[in-house]
């Protein structure tokens, strides 16, 4: 990646309820109920997770690191991209099922979501990365300094103007610390099957 994005060089979308830094980390606590979801299977809208999103271009790539105590149902993080309230993908890490899961809700008016557990990664650092693409957002995860793993391959408009960064909710609770130890930007991936 080529340029690290400060912290204050992004806009919230949804502040949380506390920031602070902590040397070059930013430490956020989310708000109780926060969530991003759209309809499928729950029934309900939900727009208010937290998000501290940049300009995200065809041909750029997004890469976000952060550790969290991922422990109550639905305690999540990672990155979130967005054109707007009905099209977004956000991308990382989840609590479900008694377990950490590592997977994508992918937006179009309503919501998907592809998840598989990751029990080991559990309490250390992960790292999620969109690489846009054409038509298309590829999303790569890993767990510290570990291989990449594919995630997600999903559609957005070449022509829609998006913005991206780090996210984090919690649906169940109030209080998620989420510290984010890099988020930077970069040029897109070579290809698809082709790492970072």
């Amino acid at each position: 990646m080529n340029k690290t994005v400060r912290w204050n060089e992004a806009g919230w979308l949804n502040p949380p309820a506390a920031v602070r830094h902590d040397g070059d980390d930013l430490v956020v606590t989310t708000k109780d109920g926060s969530d991003f979801w759209r309809l499928t299977s729950y029934g309900f809208i939900h727009d208010d997770g937290h998000a501290l999103l940049a300009d995200f271009p065809v041909g750029a790539a997004v890469e976000v690191t952060f550790e969290a105590d991922l422990t109550v149902l639905y305690d999540q993080a990672g990155v979130l991209v967005r054109v707007d309230e009905s099209t977004w993908i956000k991308a990382g890490v989840e609590a479900t099922d008694g377990a950490p899961h590592l997977g994508a809700v992918v937006t179009h008016g309503t919501s998907d979501w592809s998840m598989a557990p990751v029990p080991e990664w559990a309490g250390g650092p992960v790292t999620v990365r969109v690489s846009r693409s054409g038509d298309a957002l590829t999303v790569r995860a890993r767990s510290g300094d570990g291989p990449w793993r594919m995630v997600r391959l999903a559609y957005l408009s070449p022509d829609a103007t998006a913005t991206a960064g780090p996210f984090c909710c919690s649906v169940e609770r109030g209080g998620l610390e989420v510290r984010f130890t890099s988020f930077r930007m970069g040029p897109a991936d070579a290809g698809l099957h082709e790492g970072p």
